[in-house]
């Protein structure tokens, strides 16, 4: 939702050290649970790319809130792009809501910096 990863590569690759069993478990459950749908890329039929669906991104208050609360509460100290979300949650989710409806697959953060309109 907020880093535009949309292939089973790019989310194993993404660096939380995920076997490649439970993702593909995770991403079953998902579209299972009609969280996220998948779709298969037109140029290269091989290659199947997950998108949210509108229940899916149904989710973005309770996910960037969930977001906030981790980070205040986690021993690593303040992290200035979650303090950033949080002062500004209407921004980030009318941001959010707007990428999805036209398929924007630039994430929220690039190089460690917040882009918002």
């Amino acid at each position: 939702m907020v880093r535009g990863l949309r292939t089973f590569k790019q989310f194993q690759e993404s660096g939380e050290g995920i076997a490649t069993n439970i993702l593909a478990d995770r991403l079953r459950k998902l579209k299972s649970g009609e969280i996220i749908t998948a779709e298969i890329d037109r140029t290269d039929r091989r290659r199947v790319s997950y998108r949210l669906t509108e229940k899916g991104v149904g989710l973005a208050p309770v996910l960037l809130e969930l977001l906030v609360w981790g980070a205040r509460h986690q021993n690593s100290g303040p992290c200035g792009a979650i303090e950033t979300m949080a002062d500004n949650r209407e921004q980030i989710l009318r941001e959010v809501h707007r990428r999805w409806r036209e398929r924007d697959p630039n994430p929220l953060q690039v190089e460690g910096e917040w882009r918002l309109p």
